[in-house]
């Protein structure tokens, strides 16, 4: 379980996070909406400890933890970029192994062998030797979740999931969202799409400038 508590960020003197309090419980998929420039990515990137808090305090199953402190080998958060920030030299499945190798010390047999068990998962059978430009949107956004989902956190976030797809995906999106909660998984979603995040959603955080309500 994820307990944020009076979250507080300002950027230049300019409040963009005042207080904010909620709760996701673990496999539950909590969607953080509202407009553009309202707090929501600035939100996750806190929680994710991408961005300094202010002030506020974090728990995992009801104890105090750091985002930006954690070690590397014990991911909590594991993070769905708008953007996928796949690595372009590399391939599918060099992407999902570099930081299990790396951070996690796997055996590139182990790391291959979980990596290739998150695409077949996916729906990405036969796709780890190809490149990130032979791919489409959904197939990055793909590897990028199987990248996430092999570092094992106890929490996945994504970033506007559905922006940078093709508006006739947006199912396939939710489908893939709601099928990793059946395998238990907690998610953090943040989506300008209303429909999107109440299709998903178990609970929703709606940010408005200075304003958060938990529904």
């Amino acid at each position: 379980m994820l307990e944020v508590k009076n979250l507080k960020k300002s950027f230049d003197n300019r409040p963009i996070l005042n207080d904010v309090n909620f709760t996701v419980n673990d496999g539950e998929i909590l969607t953080i909406v509202g407009p553009s420039g309202a707090g929501k990515t600035t939100l996750l990137r806190c929680i994710t400890g991408l961005e300094s808090a202010d002030s506020g305090q974090f728990l995992i199953d009801g104890k105090p933890f750091d985002p930006e402190s954690v070690e590397p080998e014990q991911t909590v958060m594991g993070v769905v970029f708008q953007d996928f920030n796949l690595f372009p030299h590399l391939s599918v499945l060099k992407n999902i192994t570099l930081a299990p190798t790396m951070v996690l010390k796997e055996s590139i047999e182990l790391a291959t062998a979980n990596a290739e068990k998150l695409l077949k998962q996916l729906g990405l059978t036969g796709k780890g030797n190809l490149y990130p430009f032979q791919l489409s949107g959904g197939q990055k956004q793909r590897v990028a979740i199987a990248r996430a989902l092999a570092m094992k956190p106890k929490i996945l976030c994504y970033d506007e999931p559905t922006s940078a797809l093709d508006p006739n995906m947006r199912d396939e999106v939710a489908q893939l969202i709601l099928g990793l909660k059946k395998q238990g998984m907690t998610q953090l979603v943040v989506t300008h799409d209303m429909a999107f995040a109440k299709e998903i959603a178990d609970n929703m955080l709606k940010v408005k400038a200075l304003d958060v309500k938990q529904d």
